[in-house]
């Protein structure tokens, strides 16, 4: 799908017409961690890509250039993260033509891009398309935040439970 969609950068004053939307859609985002996202990207420490379909907000995604998984980080592996399409207008393309962009994006840095999922339910849609997309598990397992699930303990099935992939870009 291509007709009337554009995918650019985030602007300070997309915030006002995204937060709204974002809320009505299930996702619990706020003002300052837009309005971070806006100072990170100024300061060349994230790419915020949003996606437009004609002219209305649909999502959006980031690409952190130094990831907070340390394999990733130390590795050198920018990260795509916070990905959000909105409920009522998944599965058009618009998530893929995002991938695309940071992809193409990351390809400009780095031969590899990593991202992570979570296990729930509501992160499904996600892990079909990152895994249809040629992204592979790292190798590392599951892991809570930064740290991997050993067997026998006992955890909570949150968002920072996740699973992290790679993909060669370039």
């Amino acid at each position: 799908m291509s007709d009337g969609l554009e995918i650019r950068r985030l602007e300070a004053a997309d915030i006002p017409v995204m937060l709204p939307k974002l809320l009505s859609s299930g996702f619990k985002k706020s003002a300052p961690l837009l309005e971070g996202y806006v100072r990170e990207q100024s300061a060349g420490q994230r790419v915020v890509l949003t996606a437009w379909l004609d002219g209305e907000f649909a999502g959006y995604l980031t690409v952190i250039w130094e990831s907070g998984y340390p394999p990733f980080r130390e590795a050198g592996i920018p990260e795509v993260n916070d990905f959000n399409v909105l409920n009522e207008l998944r599965r058009r393309g618009i998530g893929s033509r995002m991938m695309d962009e940071a992809e193409r994006v990351i390809s400009e840095r780095s031969a590899y891009s990593g991202i992570g999922f979570g296990m729930g339910a509501d992160y499904g849609p996600a892990q079909r398309m990152y895994i249809l997309r040629g992204y592979v598990p790292d190798g590392r397992g599951l892991m809570v935040g930064p740290k991997p699930v050993v067997y026998d303990e006992q955890i909570t099935v949150s968002h920072d439970l996740a699973i992290y992939l790679t993909k060669r870009v370039r």
